[in-house]
Parts: C-alpha cells; structure tokens; sequence
C-alpha cells in the first residue's frame, strides 16, 4: 500500500522510478527544514511551490506566486503553480536519496 512520503522528501523529490520516489539528499539535509516563505525567499520555488500545496493553505500558495512572479517577470495565479513547476501530492511505497 502506498503512503505518503514526509514533508520533505515531498519537497525535494526529483523524479520517480515505479513506485520508488527519487530526493535529492543534499537539498533535502540542506532545505527540508525550511518553511514555505524561507524556501521562497532563497529562491527555491519549486520546493516553495510544492510545501505551499501540501500545507493547503491558499495563502501560501499566492504567497509562492507573488515571490517567483516577482523575481521572474511573470504573472501566474496561485493555481497554476502546480503545473508551472510539476508538483502536487505525493504518494510513493518508498524512497531513495540520492
């Protein structure tokens, strides 16, 4: 049975093999502890963007939006960051840190 992975391996997952989730190991040691304004702020909107669902707080999500549309020139609603950057629940049998 599938179960959801933790917070941070969500967070930094690279990729998937089968059912096996792929993290970086290094980012995950480095970031995972970080909430989602801090991730935001260093830049790392793709785990920003992927904290900011899993929390469901809509809040976190605009706040995602505003700070990579910011740095970014763009204009994309807080709806649209899950397909902008390939996020959303996670749900893998395990995990492999690379």
């Amino acid at each position: 049975m599938a179960a959801k992975i933790t917070r941070a391996d969500a967070l930094f997952t690279i990729g998937y093999d089968g059912s096996t989730a792929l993290v970086d190991r290094a980012a995950r040691a480095q970031f995972g502890s970080l909430g989602t304004r801090e991730l935001a702020e260093r830049g790392l909107y793709r785990a920003a963007a992927a904290s900011a669902i899993r929390s469901g707080d809509p809040a976190e999500l605009a706040l995602v939006a505003d700070a990579y549309n910011r740095a970014s020139g763009g204009s994309y609603r807080p709806d649209a960051l899950a397909r902008l950057f390939g996020v959303g629940e996670v749900v893998a049998q395990r995990v492999l840190a690379l």
